[in-house]
C-alpha cells in the first residue's frame, strides 16, 4: 500500500458503489470520506476540506451538476464526475460547472487512480512550478517561451496563450466553451471554428505527427485535454 495520506471525499447514493470506491481508495493509501446525498456533500466538504471529490450526477436529492456549482462558489478543490451519464451534453455541463474531469461508470480503477493522481499533481504544480515539461516539450511560463526537444518554437500570441492554457490544465478536460471564454473572451464562446483552426496550427507546430497527437488529445464532442504524465 501507498501512503498519501491524501483525504477523499466520496458523494455517490449507491452504497455498493461507495463500499467499493472507499476499499479501492484505502487500499493505495487514501482516506476516504462518505456522503449518500447532495446536501450531506456539501456540509461533508465544508467539514473536513478534502483534497478531491468524486462525485455522483444522480443523486437523490439534487443534481450533481448543481453540487459542483456550490462547491464552486467557495472552493477550487478538484472534482471528479463519476457517472452512468455519458452524453456528451451531460460532460459538457459538468465540466462548464466547474468539474476538473468526467469518468463513466463502469470504470477501471486503474484508469480511476490515474485521474485522482493527475488532478492533485495540477493543484500542486499550478502553485509552485513556473515550468511544465512534458516528454520533449518545455512551457516556460515565466519567459513565455517554448521548447520542443531543446529548440525554441515561433508561436503567435494566441496559440502561446491556447497552449499555456491547456498545459496548465494538463489531464484536465477543458470544454470548447471554457477555452474560447478564457482565451479569446466571452463573445467568442461559441466560435468552435476559430478554436478548431489554432489546435490545428498548434498540433502543427509541436505534434511530430498532427494527424495522431501526443499533446492536445481531442475529448469529442466535449473540448480537449493536455496530455498528462499518466
Amino acid at each position: 500500500m501507498i501512503e498519501t495520506n491524501i483525504q477523499v471525499l466520496v458523494i455517490d447514493d449507491e452504497r455498493p458503489i461507495r463500499r467499493f470506491l472507499r476499499a479501492s481508495l484505502n487500499g493505495h493509501g487514501y482516506v476516504v470520506h462518505e456522503a449518500e446525498n447532495g446536501q450531506q456533500g456539501l456540509a461533508e466538504a465544508a467539514q473536513t476540506h478534502p483534497d478531491i471529490i468524486i462525485l455522483d450526477l444522480g443523486l437523490p436529492d439534487m443534481d450533481g451538476i448543481e453540487v459542483t456549482r456550490q462547491l464552486r462558489e467557495w472552493t477550487k478543490v478538484p472534482i471528479l464526475i463519476l457517472s452512468v451519464r455519458n452524453r456528451e451534453d451531460d460532460k459538457i455541463a459538468a465540466l462548464d460547472a466547474g468539474a476538473d474531469d468526467y469518468l463513466t461508470k463502469p470504470f477501471g480503477v486503474g484508469e480511476l487512480l490515474a485521474r485522482l493522481r493527475a488532478a492533485l499533481r495540477r493543484v500542486s504544480s499550478a502553485a509552485s512550478d513556473p515550468i511544465i515539461q512534458i516528454q520533449d516539450l518545455t512551457v516556460d511560463f515565466g519567459h513565455r517561451m517554448v521548447t520542443l526537444r531543446g529548440t525554441q518554437i515561433d508561436l503567435t500570441p494566441t496559440e502561446y496563450d491556447l497552449l499555456r492554457l491547456l498545459a496548465q490544465n494538463a489531464g484536465k478536460v477543458l470544454t470548447h466553451r471554457q477555452i474560447l471564454k478564457e482565451v479569446w473572451g466571452a463573445p467568442y464562446e461559441y466560435e468552435s471554428h476559430l478554436l478548431r483552426v489554432n489546435i490545428s496550427n498548434l498540433r502543427h507546430k509541436i505534434e511530430s505527427d498532427p494527424t495522431r497527437p501526443t499533446y492536445i488529445q481531442t475529448e469529442p464532442g466535449v473540448g480537449y485535454r493536455f496530455h498528462s504524465a499518466d
